[in-house]
């Protein structure tokens, strides 16, 4: 698995055409950074391949702006919406109530579809959006005649808790009747994300397997001033957007507190989402470790990643697209709430001997971390194998993949649907 390929170059644009192809690409972002991760892959590839399509991300993400994207992609940002640990929903900024906000970014949604008029429609994760906002949005493209595409993580959580939220908010019926194809960024021999939702036969014809995306370093690379230890080998500790990661950097500092033995020295990336005071504890108690710094957040974790010896995460889906595609030995450390996305998928990966798990004993019921436990497992992983080592064929082929699935409606020099530029006036 090469890890010096780069995310996109900067090549000659081609001449700019409003006839050309274009994609929208709909991320509801309430948690994390990984909704909006997966899309900026995506749609980079895509304008990759397709250089002279435009793709627009709309997205709920608040750091959206900190990303890096490739010529013909751009963003429109939808206001934010917070999700809580015990899975319910709040405004992120606006002093509205979540119903108005809901109507507001679905108008918004709208007004972008109405006017961008997109070709091609990949919608992320969830079929009729956050509380059915994409849905009005899904009508108009079914009308005019776009190829509407559900794109999928390769884990979305327990099959009965899946089938009762999908059953509620009428994402069966959309998968039946409102889309195209369903792109599952995974394998089938990996996890079947939708396996165990009923009559299969609706939808079934619609699913494709990718192979999970690939990530590169971003290229160009500005010069990055990292800490000191990052000059030799270490172990980079990173909970992803970092919103429910404080157990896993607890737990990791509280082993270097407890065993000056651990081989390596660890950079600890906290998130744009971990809250100020937990920042300002772990980066007081990471002050009294020499083998232990620290980032605040890192929109290029990819060229950490590269760098790195080893990692330790909570195994979110991004996450372990970045260990397989830098072939990094690596401790998985997954949570089980609100859903359990990430143990299957660590479970799953582990018994392909992929990487290692870890669960933390406070998920499960535990009233403390044993630090002693993490230091054995942190002077195990600089000797644990790659996931190369455990070879899976085409397990990286997910962005040339999606690349090559929507040829037929991007690889035209001009669009070809009857709508067309024209139908950008009207719904």
């Amino acid at each position: 698995m090469a890890s010096n390929v780069v995310d996109f170059a900067e090549a000659e644009r081609p001449p700019r055409s409003s006839h050309a192809p274009r994609v929208l690409i709909y991320s509801h972002d309430t948690f994390g950074l990984g909704h909006i991760r997966r899309c900026r892959a995506i749609a980079n590839a895509l304008v990759a391949s397709y250089s002279h399509i435009s793709v627009i991300i709309v997205s709920g993400s608040s750091v959206v702006s900190s990303f890096q994207f490739g010529a013909g992609v751009d963003y429109v940002r939808i206001p934010g919406i917070e999700k809580h640990s015990d899975g319910g929903y709040d405004p992120h900024h606006l002093n509205l109530d979540l119903a108005d906000t809901i109507r507001l970014r679905s108008d918004i949604i709208k007004q972008v579809v109405l006017t961008f008029d997109p070709d091609v429609v990949i919608v992320d994760k969830e079929p009729l959006g956050l509380r059915g906002e994409f849905a009005p949005a899904l009508d108009i493209l079914r009308r005019r005649g776009a190829r509407i595409v559900l794109g999928l993580r390769d884990v979305l959580d327990e099959p009965a808790k899946l089938l009762e939220e999908w059953r509620h908010n009428g994402a069966l019926h959309a998968l039946e009747h409102h889309y195209d194809d369903i792109f599952v960024y995974g394998l089938e021999s990996v996890y079947r994300p939708l396996g165990g939702l009923p009559n299969q036969h609706l939808f079934a014809d619609k699913i494709r397997y990718t192979g999970y995306l690939k990530r590169a370093v971003p290229s160009p690379m500005p010069p990055s001033r990292f800490p000191r230890i990052t000059k030799g080998p270490f172990v980079l500790v990173t909970p992803g957007g970092g919103g429910d990661g404080a157990g896993v950097i607890d737990w990791v500092i509280s082993a270097y507190e407890a065993d000056a033995t651990i081989p390596l020295p660890a950079l600890i990336v906290f998130g744009p989402f971990l809250s100020r005071e937990r920042r300002k504890d772990f980066a007081e108690r990471i002050a009294r470790i020499p083998k232990l710094e620290s980032l605040g957040f890192e929109p290029r974790l990819e060229l950490l990643m590269n760098r790195a010896h080893c990692v330790v995460a909570m195994g979110g889906y991004n996450t372990f697209c970045e260990v397989l595609s830098f072939d990094k030995p690596a401790l998985i450390v997954p949570r089980v709430r609100p859903r359990l996305e990430q143990a299957i998928r660590a479970g799953r990966a582990e018994e392909l001997k992929l990487i290692t798990v870890l669960h933390d004993p406070s998920q499960l019921g535990a009233t403390e971390r044993d630090p002693l436990v993490m230091a054995a497992a942190l002077h195990a992983l600089p000797q644990q194998p790659p996931p190369s080592q455990a070879f899976l064929p085409s397990l990286l082929d997910g962005l040339p993949a999606v690349s090559r699935a929507l040829a037929d409606n991007l690889s035209i020099p001009v669009r070809t649907r009857a709508f067309g530029h024209s139908a950008a006036v009207t719904s």
